[in-house]
């Protein structure tokens, strides 16, 4: 489990050496920590939305909740210094934007089932990420510094050695998600929460890994590299 605060060091340092600035650290630091405190006293007993919920409804409070609320904050607080750098307005722009992250940030970990799977995800990401240019002058730093730590972290993350677990995935979402809020007004992060949405709640109902292994090429791409043992 080394391997989440090594990535996240790295991606947050890498890109603050990028020229990042407090967004990218609050981001990649502040994802990375709510993961941390799941990872560290998670109790595992409820798992996903609905799982948190139920559990809410029985009057217990999961770390799964917290870091969902973490990650929400975390979000927010990322969104509105993008948005005050780049002197946009418009709290609803920023809300949005807020909920992108976080929503991200749950997607990657969502993915982190499978040795090199999330990993795969962010690199494949960052590529049209740091392609576009545009958005904080950080921005193209924070997608290539998490690009940088997703390939430093595959070789043992495929041979199974290791893995991201919340602390590193909630992070490399996080940092993939205000790349792409620095880019993007309010159109274009209604489009990406309303995908981040969707998949979300198809997590509820469907198995990812189910869907991969059972798809021509993703099924490919997914066991790419990994270890048979």
């Amino acid at each position: 489990m080394l391997e989440g605060p090594a990535f996240v060091v790295g991606a947050v340092s890498g890109a603050l050496a990028g020229g990042a600035g407090a967004p990218v650290a609050v981001a990649g630091l502040g994802a990375g920590a709510f993961g941390a405190l799941d990872d560290l006293v998670g109790e595992g007993s409820s798992k996903g939305l609905r799982g948190h919920l139920a559990a809410a409804r029985r009057g217990e409070l999961t770390t799964g909740a917290v870091k969902s609320a973490g990650l929400g904050v975390t979000g927010l607080l990322t969104a509105c210094l993008i948005d005050r750098s780049l002197t946009r307005s418009g709290p609803i722009t920023t809300l949005i934007g807020g909920a992108v992250i976080a929503g991200s940030a749950n997607i990657v970990n969502l993915l982190d089932l499978r040795p090199g799977r999330a990993l795969k995800v962010v690199l494949l990401l960052s590529v049209p990420l740091v392609a576009s240019g545009g958005g904080t002058p950080g921005s193209n730093a924070a997608a290539s510094a998490a690009a940088g730590a997703a390939i430093g972290s595959l070789p043992e993350d495929l041979a199974g050695r290791s893995m991201l677990g919340d602390t590193g995935a909630n992070s490399a979402g996080a940092l993939l998600g205000a790349a792409l809020v620095a880019r993007t007004g309010l159109s274009g992060r209604l489009l990406a929460l309303a995908v981040l949405t969707a998949l979300t709640l198809a997590s509820e109902r469907f198995s990812f890994t189910t869907v991969i292994e059972s798809t021509p090429g993703l099924r490919e791409l997914d066991a790419l590299g990994r270890s048979s043992g």
